[in-house]
């Protein structure tokens, strides 16, 4: 009789310890629920770290009316392979892996076949299936992408969110590094762009209201600075830019921010901005300009991401909390004195 085949899995566990909103707005309290078996095109994660992003509180709050509860937050998972599922070659138990907003797609859809999973229409988010607040997690193989070596796992987190959502428009809306980019709204997401832009080979500009903050972007990688509650000086940047990348989820005088583009300039929102943007369509005819927005970025321009990050030192400012102390950095975060992401660690 011949010897059984070497399992995939170090360990199977049945029971996922985790912190969910039982109802919206809901503090988050401890939670255990069973995965089931693992699928044959999943792995299992134990979960080191996830970031703390203000979508998770959106998604606690309800407010895009799409939660589920009990729901367990965190899309911006850093973690170590303990299980594969039996169709699973490439990734091995002992490999550290991230994951961000998408667990699951269908793969044999138009948006999957092309290469933009993260548009599949009947894929799951890592918060629908339940997520990375938690001390394991599932998700589908595709969107456990492995960490390059080198890369810092402490911070590496918020990269899965925070940072693709700004890199993907880089690649998406062919950024050039002869071009001159605007980056308004420096927190969680701007000043990664603000580093990112800077890599590319482009010239800077940081949109802030906070103009204490000079010093500090100056070192991040912007080389110029402006007040984005000052209109006069918006106005003054009329025809500088050929692309301006908007983080704020609050509405903006649209109209002077086009002014500022140049003739086929961009302007790419990845800020879930709540009311309908005005946009005057003389701006966007005369001098074709565009306005668009971005979501995320598929796996494998992720793993891009993370090794453009790896090669140019890139990273996110964190402050870190226990996992156990997740309540106290969602107020933290809701205060806007995170400087400028928060990582709750296992």
């Amino acid at each position: 009789m011949g010897l059984s085949p070497e399992p995939k899995w170090e360990t199977m566990m049945t029971e996922f310890k985790a912190y969910a909103a039982i109802e919206a707005g809901g503090t988050l309290e401890p939670f255990t629920y069973d995965p089931g078996p693992i699928a044959a095109d999943e792995v299992e994660i134990k979960i080191l770290a996830s970031g703390l992003c203000h979508s998770d509180i959106s998604m606690i709050n309800n407010d895009w009316r799409a939660s589920q509860y009990p729901l367990v937050p965190g899309h911006e998972v850093i973690g170590e392979v303990v299980a594969v599922g039996d169709d699973v070659s490439h990734l091995s138990v002992g490999q550290n892996v991230g994951v961000g907003w998408t667990s699951h797609s269908c793969l044999h859809c138009s948006p999957c076949l092309s290469g933009r999973q993260q548009r599949c229409q009947t894929g799951t988010t890592t918060i629908g299936g339940h997520g990375g607040f938690a001390d394991r997690i599932r998700v589908q193989h595709v969107w456990a992408v492995p960490l390059p070596d080198g890369i810092d796992l402490q911070s590496a987190g918020p990269l899965f969110c925070g940072g693709i959502t700004v890199f993907a428009p880089f690649l998406d809306f062919d950024l050039k590094p002869t071009d001159r980019v605007g980056i308004i709204g420096i927190g969680g997401l701007g000043h990664l762009a603000v580093q990112f832009a800077n890599a590319w080979g482009c010239e800077v500009t940081a949109f802030t209201s906070s103009m204490d903050k000079e010093a500090e972007l100056t070192e991040l990688g912007a080389h110029r600075i402006v007040n984005s509650r000052d209109d006069a000086a918006i106005k003054a940047e009329a025809g500088y830019f050929d692309f301006i990348l908007t983080t704020v989820n609050v509405s903006l005088n649209w109209p002077l921010y086009l002014s500022a583009l140049r003739p086929n300039g961009k302007l790419i929102t990845v800020g879930v901005v709540p009311e309908p943007m005005g946009i005057p369509a003389f701006p966007l005819i005369g001098g074709q300009r565009v306005v668009s927005g971005s979501d995320t970025g598929p796996p494998d321009m992720v793993a891009k991401m993370l090794e453009f990050c790896v090669r140019h030192d890139i990273k996110p400012m964190i402050e870190t909390f226990p996992m156990a102390e997740c309540n106290t950095a969602i107020k933290r975060l809701k205060s806007g004195e995170a400087r400028y992401r928060i990582v709750l660690e296992n």
